[in-house]
């Protein structure tokens, strides 16, 4: 079974900045489109980043400009850097592969205040 593990969130104040990881155990990883989830409170789950094996970037527009992802494929990791923060930034973060999916893990809560 595939692990997912997330990491780095917290409670930040509007304008502020967190990184997130996760870790996956993954065996096909490096070869495959990584991305980051987000599910908002009273939302359904959505993709907000996506990387691919070769490292092309794709972002939801609520989050350009503002959110980066990245992949350390030597240690099966992504990351996902948010700057500049808003409290609709507010949400459950998850990583998984994309399109296609495995089973989730716990994710990360990410509480932005106004």
């Amino acid at each position: 079974q595939v692990q997912l593990v997330e990491s780095g969130g917290g409670l930040v104040q509007a304008g502020g900045f967190l990184r997130l990881s996760c870790t996956t155990s993954l065996s096909i990883y490096s070869r495959v489109t990584m991305a980051w989830y987000r599910e908002a409170p009273g939302k359904q789950r959505e993709l907000v980043a996506s990387i691919t094996s070769d490292g092309r970037t794709n972002y939801a527009d609520s989050v350009k400009g503002r959110f980066t992802i990245s992949r350390d494929n030597a240690k099966s990791t992504i990351f996902l850097q948010m700057i500049s923060l808003k409290p609709e930034d507010t949400g459950v973060y998850y990583c998984n592969r994309a399109p296609v999916v495995y089973a989730w893990g716990q994710g990360t809560q990410v509480t932005v205040s106004s």
